[in-house]
């Protein structure tokens, strides 16, 4: 008598995510070995998303400015900007990559960013302001997350005097709560220092639709038809 056995999938290694964290760290690096305060801003300037009206970014189409919306997300002003978005990256990246494969979420990543960028660059009131960080590109991998993860729970440490208490939490709550943040700080956040807040909320709903429209090919995937 013979009986099928079933196959156990091997776990593909997950390299994108450790891929983006590598080149934002690079650059990082390659930014701060700069000469001098100079080359610093010429580097921002040139590879820095900048803000400006629909018809500055429509006569952009044919020229290098397009790139800047992906090279903006590796560059980062400071080791705390770094260090928030690799944190975030981490967490909420190594578990959207693993269901959506890596290539897919290559491209959530970047094209999320990239539209992220031109929605903060057309939005922002201040006209030739330099947009860069990865949170656009972030914020979408966060989108898609709450899409493929809608009852997943996340640890927090929450301070209780002198102990520090670890709970789990509804993810859902949690991405929920940091989405309104965003919605009101996209209003009042500029007096509080110059964040795109424009970026994080367009790079959210970036990837929360496309994740949505991915689900039903993933479900497909995962039950092997």
């Amino acid at each position: 008598m013979f009986v099928n056995l079933p196959t156990r999938r091997k776990p593909r290694w997950r390299w994108a995510t450790p891929l983006l964290a590598v080149l934002m760290v690079g650059t990082y690096i390659w930014i701060a070995l700069l000469p001098d305060d100079a080359a610093w801003r010429d580097t921002l300037l040139r590879w820095g998303t900048l803000s400006g009206s629909v018809t500055e970014w429509g006569a952009a189409l044919g020229d290098e400015r397009l790139l800047t919306l992906l090279s903006a997300l590796f560059i980062h002003a400071g080791p705390l900007h770094l260090i928030g978005n690799l944190l975030f990256l981490l967490i909420f990246g190594l578990p959207s990559e693993r269901v959506m494969g890596a290539w897919r979420y290559l491209l959530l990543f970047l094209a999320g960013g990239a539209l992220a960028n031109l929605a903060a660059a057309l939005l922002m009131g201040d006209p030739s302001r330099v947009i860069i960080g990865a949170s656009g590109g972030v914020s979408a991998v966060i989108g898609a997350y709450l899409a493929l993860f809608p009852g997943a729970r996340l640890g927090v440490v929450v301070p209780l005097g002198l102990w520090l208490e670890f709970i789990r939490l509804p993810a859902a709550l949690l991405i929920g709560l940091w989405a309104m943040l965003q919605l009101i700080f996209t209003f009042v956040g500029p007096s509080f220092g110059a964040v795109a807040w424009w970026a994080h909320l367009a790079g959210f709903g970036v990837g929360l639709v496309y994740a949505l429209a991915l689900k039903p090919s993933l479900a497909r995937r995962s039950r092997g038809q």
